[in-house]
């Protein structure tokens, strides 16, 4: 029963002490979202610029032996 109590009051104590405490940084959960929205930014701009190396490369006549 001692051990319940002393998790408790340490429980208690930790999270009072930790509301006391009003600025502690930013959440990461929009660090998180910011990161993935400029992935999938990254990754467009990737596909999109392949897309236009291919095409341009398509365009380019084949070789053929002069006569």
């Amino acid at each position: 029963m001692h051990l319940l109590t002393y998790l408790h009051v340490a429980l208690t104590a930790r999270l009072a002490e930790l509301r006391r405490d009003g600025e502690r940084g930013d959440s990461p959960v929009p660090t998180a979202v910011i990161i993935f929205g400029l992935v999938a930014v990254a990754m467009a701009v990737t596909a999109a610029a392949l897309a236009s190396a291919n095409d341009w490369m398509d365009n380019i006549p084949k070789h053929q032996d002069p006569k």
